[in-house]
């Protein structure tokens, strides 16, 4: 499958998932960049719903009404993070935000509504590099390649020093438990552990990967 946006223009579709601290953002920013094609952070999308609900004094374990906020919130994602026209980049990724984002993802209210826009996106741009915790699973299984980034422990920590080590662990107990698009290998993706190794080596994997897939 290659993406094909509203102005016609096409291009490889690839779709990045794994746990936090995986390089999934690092890797992804670089791939986009190597291919010329826009990215999205649908992590990012589930943190600024998360930041929104707090903001707005949401009941985090009210369902429908994160449901909305997901579907009809305004917020923006990009290279910076905009919601209720606040430039949030830096917000979405404190301690309350971080401790909460799992719970709201885990609302299939919400990951229905963002998984629409998500999609929506893809379909406006054509060729995207996507990442996430369930867009070869879910969002994107067509998708021209589907990778699943790993990380020792320890690594993973290690890059996320906005985050200990017992907070990403709740969070991956989370993510892989819940009903609702919970994190996987997505049937058909590509495990890579990048535990020492550098991001243009696996930019050239992947691109190598898209070459022999076209």
């Amino acid at each position: 499958m290659t993406g094909a946006g509203r102005d016609g223009r096409r291009g490889p579709l690839v779709a990045i998932d794994g746990p936090a601290g995986s390089g999934k953002t690092t890797v992804s920013r670089a791939l986009a960049a190597r291919l010329a094609v826009d990215r999205l952070d649908t992590g990012a999308m589930y943190r600024a719903v998360t930041w929104l609900a707090l903001a707005h004094k949401v009941d985090l374990a009210d369902g429908a009404a994160l449901g909305r906020l997901a579907r009809d919130g305004h917020f923006e994602i990009g290279e910076r993070v905009v919601a209720d026209g606040t430039d949030i980049t830096a917000a979405i990724r404190s301690p309350d935000v971080s401790a909460g984002v799992s719970v709201v993802a885990a609302h299939p209210e919400v990951r229905s509504a963002l998984v629409e826009r998500q999609r929506r996106w893809v379909e406006d741009r054509g060729g995207a590099v996507v990442e996430g915790r369930d867009i070869g699973s879910v969002v994107l299984p067509d998708a021209d390649v589907k990778v699943y980034l790993d990380a020792t422990p320890e690594e993973r920590a290690r890059r996320r020093s906005d985050e200990q080590a017992d907070g990403l662990a709740r969070r991956d107990a989370l993510d892989r438990s819940r009903a609702a698009s919970p994190l996987t290998v997505a049937e058909g993706a590509r495990v890579v552990d990048t535990t020492g190794r550098t991001v243009d080596d696996i930019v050239e994997e992947i691109v190598g990967w898209l070459t022999t897939s076209a």
